[in-house]
């Protein structure tokens, strides 16, 4: 599913249901990383790198250690920008060269309802109000989820050239501005709205029943 969010050529991406076996094919540095934590937690890490190595042998790049760098965010060989998601049952990945895309960012979430106080943490007021309009137009999406969704890869898609120019962070979900419309499968971000260096950002969504997806991929650099 997630490669149909990306029609830009260049792009690699990877997805797998489940989980290949825990520890499979993890360098050592990142099996360190994952030494002490739960076996859930390693499947899944273990997993969304398969999907991320895949994808980069896809491009022609040979398998290296994905680790975080200062902020957590993936280090990527040189050259490649990426992203990579999971979530329950379903872990994806995507990279591309640098030189035919700016900055990628993806994330994935089940279909299902926020719970019960996080909308309005996540949403402001008009995403609130659209929320509501979308949801009564076509209820079978879980428009509150979605956006949730489409912010996490919106900031994903930001974060490695924002913070790297030095500017200004979003500090939580309200500092992302989101909104879908125009062509249906789309939706328009904008991180840090109304400040010096407020992005645009557009991005792709897919749903179905069990799954959610949202998709940033910027052709050229991200800042200027």
């Amino acid at each position: 599913m997630i490669e149909t969010l990306f029609p830009h050529p260049g792009t690699a991406a990877k997805e797998h249901l489940g989980d290949v076996p825990e520890g499979s094919g993890l360098f050592p540095e990142e099996r360190a990383l994952v030494a002490g934590v739960g076996a859930g937690r390693r499947r899944e890490f273990t997993t969304v790198r398969h999907c991320a190595r895949a994808a980069l042998k896809t491009l022609g790049a040979g398998p290296a250690p994905l680790l975080p760098d200062e902020w957590g965010a993936p280090r990527w060989p040189p050259g490649i920008v990426g992203s990579m998601t999971h979530c329950r049952g379903y872990r994806a990945a995507v990279v591309a060269r640098h030189g035919d895309v700016g900055a990628l960012g993806i994330d994935a979430e089940p279909h299902r309802p926020l719970r019960d106080g996080v909308l309005t943490a996540v949403a402001l007021p008009a995403e609130q109000d659209e929320l509501a309009a979308l949801l009564h137009r076509a209820p079978a999406v879980r428009w509150d989820r979605l956006l949730f969704c489409a912010k996490e890869a919106a900031f994903k898609a930001w974060f490695p050239q924002g913070v790297r120019h030095g500017g200004a962070r979003p500090n939580g979900f309200h500092d992302i501005g989101v909104t879908f419309g125009g062509a249906e499968g789309t939706f328009r971000a904008v991180v840090l709205p109304g400040r010096p260096g407020e992005t645009v950002l557009e991005g792709r969504w897919l749903a179905s029943p069990e799954l959610l997806l949202a998709a940033v991929a910027l052709p050229g650099p991200l800042l200027g």
